[in-house]
């Protein structure tokens, strides 16, 4: 298994519920192939530029251990959230 960090950017109309709906989503389908080491919600931040007519968005970081072929699924499920603006992972070297 492979150390990754995924970075994403939630839509700042989703309330603290949305948000703890969102973490425990995520950290349920990594905890499946894999297993999340801490998530990070660093709050509302200001955009360096616009995202889907957004000045603002909450920034949350997992980081986790997973199989390779797991990320993939992760990105799909990232892309057809409606909640999510923007999303990378990155593999980190160990």
């Amino acid at each position: 298994m492979n150390k990754y960090e995924s970075v994403i950017i939630i839509n700042p109309n989703v309330d603290e519920a949305g948000l703890k709906a969102l973490q425990d989503k995520f950290t349920g389908l990594i905890n499946e192939n894999g297993k999340v080491e801490e998530v990070k919600d660093m709050g509302k931040r200001k955009l360096a530029y616009e995202i889907k007519k957004n000045t603002e968005a909450f920034y949350m970081v997992f980081e986790f251990e997973a199989k390779p072929e797991s990320i993939k699924e992760l990105e799909r499920i990232y892309r057809i959230t409606d909640e999510i603006l923007k999303f990378i992972v990155v593999r980190k070297e160990d």
